[in-house]
């Protein structure tokens, strides 16, 4: 690379760093003189870089948002933060785009990685493990997801199309209150005005997103991970679990799948009253043991019975050998 054209690529790195860069800060950083270094930056505004010059006894130049991307400049320690950020997005199912973007995009700074660095990422990637397998969510599209933060932050009102789950199509208005990553998948919560009741959608399932004239204040009570939460403990499943457990819920909340629980009390005595909607039962019986505290099971009769046949594996396990 020649000189010049190396120090072009150190003039957009200082630029992208931020803030407004003076003609003498440049022209220091870079070994030449305020004309070489307005000479430099004309260049990168032929490339159709955004560059702009501000005015003012603190003036300079900075980079300003463009209609698309620049080169960006990374050190080696963003460019392994940003291929290990997106290998890791796309393990716990929260990419904010398909995985073909996410996959692009990393194989883009790949390719100008130094080999010595290249290198020092595939070992990482080979040495870390995941407690978890890859989410098979669907990412949201990423124009879907962008105007939808928008009406969140600025509380405008939200038109969109939804799918639900059994295929059936609709348009809804609603007032969105946040979004929020959970369990690999994003959802939406807020207001559904023409259900007149606070409702939950999934933003994959969701399509063509308009806002609205107007603004809204923001809601009180809980914030909207904790809302989507209880939407997912009261969702409808298979199985309607009632229980009381003589515990603080944060022991409960430790022992019991965010999402699936709706934990009230305690009363007097210090029981709390567990609700679940879930599919299946066989993995109840080894939560309520590890809790170690006292508790009833209001319904299912089947949980019931499945808690019985462990408490006998349980203790025939323990039992004296025969001599």
């Amino acid at each position: 690379m020649t000189r010049p054209a190396s120090r072009l690529l150190t003039l957009l790195e200082l630029l992208q760093s931020g803030g407004v860069r003076t003609v003498a800060e440049l022209a220091e950083h870079l070994a030449v003189d305020g004309r070489t270094v307005r000479r430099y930056v004309a260049q990168l505004v032929e490339l159709d870089l955004p560059v702009e010059s501000v005015r003012g006894r603190h003036g300079g130049y900075r980079l300003a948002p463009g209609h698309r991307m620049p080169p960006l400049m990374l050190t080696d320690e963003e460019a392994l933060a940003a291929l290990f950020g997106l290998a890791a997005a796309h393990r716990a199912g929260l990419s904010a785009a398909s995985g073909t973007a996410g996959g692009t995009a990393a194989a883009k700074i790949r390719r100008v990685l130094p080999r010595r660095l290249a290198a020092r990422l595939d070992a990482l990637l080979e040495a870390v493990a995941f407690t978890a397998a890859p989410a098979p969510a669907p990412a949201p599209d990423p124009e879907v997801l962008l105007t939808v933060a928008d009406a969140v932050r600025h509380r405008r009102p939200l038109a969109f199309h939804y799918t639900s789950a059994d295929g059936r199509g609709s348009e809804r208005s609603l007032l969105p209150y946040g979004l929020v990553a959970h369990a690999g998948r994003w959802y939406l919560t807020g207001w559904d005005t023409a259900a007149g009741a606070e409702r939950l959608f999934r933003l994959d399932r969701l399509a063509a997103p308009r806002p609205l004239p107007g603004t809204f204040a923001a809601p009180g009570g809980p914030d909207p991970a904790t809302r989507v939460l209880r939407a997912l403990a009261r969702a409808p499943h298979r199985h309607r679990v009632r229980l009381r457990v003589r515990a603080d819920a944060e022991l409960i909340g430790a022992h019991v799948p965010a999402g699936l629980a709706v934990v009230s009390g305690p009363d007097a005595e210090g029981w709390r009253t567990v609700e679940l909607r879930v599919a299946a039962l066989d993995w109840l019986p080894g939560v309520l043991a590890s809790l170690d505290r006292p508790f009833r099971i209001e319904e299912p009769a089947e949980l019931r019975r499945l808690v019985s046949e462990l408490a006998e594996r349980l203790a025939e396990s323990t039992a004296e050998p025969d001599s």
